[in-house]
């Protein structure tokens, strides 16, 4: 029985082998589309998930309580570690760290090997909580001593070609001070959100940066005892910070670790999303396409219903039960939906290097085994999906009407089949919506003035003798061909900068808690970047007195209620000092928040990034040149270049990548809508030849059968259009709603999606209408 329905499963794959080969497409499209988002879905969920006790390592959070709301931080007091530890008798270990992304990279050094690498400042109990393994060393002791360092395995390899033997080597760090090489730690996993290449005791980061309980710039983590209450914690910790300072506006909370990457955007304190979104907004994706391509699969099955009228009735009449038939058509479509696997295989293995370059990670297809259990599960209920309207369909025939020759379509499977149509196109439609205004924002984004001129603006670090004394480093910078302008400055305006909340003015409400961005800079810095001067005039050598002054934007002039700020006194950490200029607004990081107040202060000993405006054309020898410079001045180090544009990029990088995600999911969703109403077209063509013959002798045109055989699906596509709209609007009106600066939804939008989509149906169908409209009407009336 098993051979014979075997057989006849692909004596019907044969037999019609365009709609075999229509499914097989459609369904391997869907399944290598869900099975690269599975990929990437897992690979998300899994990222910090490290440790079996993952699930007692908080994040300590800082909720800074200001007019507009709370906004909440990853960053708290460097002190507040140690506090918790102390005085928190829930606390079993508590770390303060520094990671690498909130610093810029500095200069590692042994022999003549130098390198930028990505440092970790960790305090001594940071692999209790966090435990790494390590090629050498004792994680009990490798953070003790102030002067000791951990290095990568692959940090080991480029600074001493070799990782063993090395415990009590000497590493030289900055330029500055020499460490002792305490442990080896083994490279870390993909999944961990930001990697190190060294870690450096966190006492040397008390040593070099200002640490206190008004200044809210390391991550804290705890690791509560076993059976620790969070919310109890959560409570006794709140007001924690209120005890060791007399005035401060911050509360604390905390976020279980695991959850800071997916779960990472708050509002007014409360969590709300993060990049969870669009791992569920993926998923969605990933399931529509599958659905797509299932309706494909079922639409096409029942309109060949009257096909296999027969083979179900004389298979009745012999005493085949509904049962038996439905397993028969049910393995049919399982037998597709695994040729498909075998396809859709073969298109990700392809694929998956290309995805990985959209996606900036490092998949594999069967990097994990339990992968391959989820393909299989997809596989088979995608089969049972697409195949189960039909076998219930199929199997209900009546063996006495079939045979007889009076079986005709009901009513109620036209309307299914156009029912699933319309949901087909409905989907393809919003994601087509979804593409035009993810690609618009987008380039909104790119050419928005963001109030300075990010273009051709280099920035570097300074380090070792130049971060005591870099003015004659300065100074010949600006003399070097191809620089145009060069400054200084605590860092770039989108990753490095500070914020306070320690700056007053004349008749501000005590209970008034504002914060700045703020930012020591040298002479040019405005020059350099290109901003404009609302009022007032920039720093100038020629007048000794700016170092008292300081230059403020027009969002902080209107928040200090100032009409004519320039001249006015403030207090600026506890400094009176006199504004000297107001600067145009521009937007420091990201236009999904509003401009936030700012304050440039004038401490060139304080600042740590050389900024240089380039010339355009060959800026590689410009950069060779300031290379040459920085290395005669600071042997033993070398600059880290990086362009202010392409961080502009990154920090945009989440929707750069859904634009092109979206782009490619669009088009393959529309492609298998297509696949499928090709396939209807060409069997409603075939099925009505003979009324278009007649019509042909009766004298109808060309273009007449062309309208005819059109109509019913523009119809369809038409009502899909009608559902599709108003449901994109709301979903494009959401996503839109993330920035406080956005393209408003024009109405073109909408219609430009529509109109894409019927004439892409139009061709279409309109290509079996054309090949039915030339045929022979004698050969079918023959018939």
């Amino acid at each position: 029985m098993f051979r014979h329905t075997f057989l006849l499963i692909f004596r019907n794959f044969r037999k019609y082998r365009t709609t075999f080969l229509i499914n097989l497409a459609g369904l391997a499209s869907g399944l290598a589309c869900a099975m690269l988002i599975c990929l990437w879905v897992m690979d998300e969920y899994r990222m910090d998930k490290l440790f079996p006790h993952d699930a007692r390592i908080l994040h300590i959070l800082g909720n800074h309580h200001q007019e507009g709301g709370i906004k909440t931080a990853l960053s708290t007091p460097g002190v507040l570690a140690e506090a918790l530890k102390a005085e928190v008798p829930e606390v079993e270990y508590a770390v303060a760290t520094r990671p690498p992304g909130s610093m810029p990279r500095f200069t590692i050094s042994s022999g003549n090997e130098h390198y930028k690498a990505r440092q970790m400042f960790a305090s001594a109990d940071y692999f209790k909580i966090f435990p790494f393994p390590l090629a050498d060393g004792n994680p009990e002791t490798v953070l003790k001593n102030k002067k000791t360092i951990l290095l990568s395995e692959s940090m080991a390899e480029k600074l001493f070609h070799t990782t063993h033997g090395l415990i009590g080597k000497p590493v030289t760090w900055r330029q500055e001070q020499t460490f002792t090489i305490s442990g080896i730690f083994k490279d870390l996993p993909s999944n961990v959100t930001d990697p190190f290449d060294y870690i450096v005791s966190y006492d040397v980061y008390l040593d070099n940066f200002n640490v206190h309980w008004d200044n809210h710039n390391v991550h804290n983590f705890v690791m509560l005892k076993p059976g620790a209450n969070v919310a109890a914690f959560d409570a006794k910790i709140k007001d924690f910070i209120s005890t060791k300072i007399d005035v401060t506006a911050v509360t604390l909370s905390t976020q279980p670790h695991i959850d800071n990457y997916l779960y990472g955007k708050f509002t007014n304190g409360v969590q709300d999303g993060g990049r969870i979104e669009y791992v569920r907004l993926f998923s969605l994706i990933a399931l529509f396409i599958l659905l797509i391509a299932s309706i494909n699969f079922m639409n096409l099955s029942t309109a060949r219903a009257t096909r296999r009228m027969k083979e179900v009735g004389v298979k009745k009449a012999i005493g085949a039960g509904r049962r038996s038939l439905i397993l028969q058509y049910l393995g049919e479509s399982l037998l597709l939906s695994f040729m498909a696997l075998g396809v859709a295989l073969v298109a990700v293995y392809l694929l998956l290097p290309f995805f990985n370059k959209i996606t900036g990670k490092e998949l594999s297809l069967f990097a994990d085994l339990r992968m391959t259990g989820i393909f299989l599960l997809l596989t088979i209920v995608t089969g049972l999906l697409a195949g189960s309207y039909p076998a219930l369909y199929l199997s209900g025939f009546r063996p006495v009407t079939i045979l007889k020759g009076q079986f005709t379509s009901s009513i109620r499977e036209l309307w299914v089949r156009k029912g699933l149509v319309v949901f087909q196109f409905s989907i393809s439609i919003i994601l087509i919506l979804a593409v035009i205004v993810v690609f618009l924002q987008l380039r909104f984004v790119q050419s928005k003035n963001m109030g300075y001129d990010r273009e051709n603006v280099v920035y570097f670090f300074k380090e070792g003798k130049l971060q005591d004394d870099s003015r004659q480093f300065m100074q010949r910078l600006r003399e070097i061909p191809g620089v145009v302008n060069a400054s200084s400055a605590t860092g770039n305006l989108t990753t490095h900068w500070g914020t306070t909340t320690g700056v007053e003015w004349p008749g501000k409400p005590k209970e008034l808690n504002v914060e700045f961005g703020c930012q020591a800079i040298d002479f040019g810095l405005i020059e350099t970047m290109g901003m404009q001067m609302a009022k007032g005039r920039a720093y100038n050598p020629a007048f000794p007195t700016d170092s008292s002054a300081v230059i403020i934007n027009e969002v902080a002039a209107a928040e200090m209620g100032f009409t004519d700020p320039v001249g006015k006194q403030v207090e600026f950490w506890e400094e009176k000092v006199t504004i000297i200029g107001v600067v145009k607004d521009f937007h420091f990081k990201t236009i999904h928040k509003a401009v936030t107040p700012w304050i440039f202060y004038f401490r060139p000993d304080q600042t740590g990034a050389v900024v240089a405006r380039l010339a355009p054309g060959d800026q590689q020898a410009t950069l060779l040149r300031i290379e040459a410079l920085f290395r005669e001045m600071n042997p033993g180090s070398v600059p880290d270049f990086r362009f202010m544009d392409d961080d502009f990029q990154t920090v945009y990088v989440s929707e750069l990548r859904v634009g092109v995600l979206s782009r490619y999911f669009a088009g393959l969703a529309v492609i298998i809508s297509c696949l499928g109403l090709f396939g209807l077209a060409a069997f409603t063509a075939e099925r009505r030849m003979k009324e278009i013959s007649v019509r042909k002798i009766l004298g109808g045109s060309a273009a007449h059968i062309v309208l005819l055989l059109s109509a019913d699906f523009t119809r369809l596509v038409g009502v899909a259009v009608c559902v599709a709209l108003p449901l994109g609007y709301l979903i494009t009106r959401k996503w839109l709603d993330g920035f406080a600066y956005r393209i408003e939804l024009q109405w073109w939008y909408f219609a430009l999606a529509g109109v894409l989509a019927l004439v892409t149906a139009w061709l279409t169908v309109g290509s079996q209408a054309v090949k039915a409209s030339r045929v022979n009407p004698v050969q079918h009336l023959k018939d």
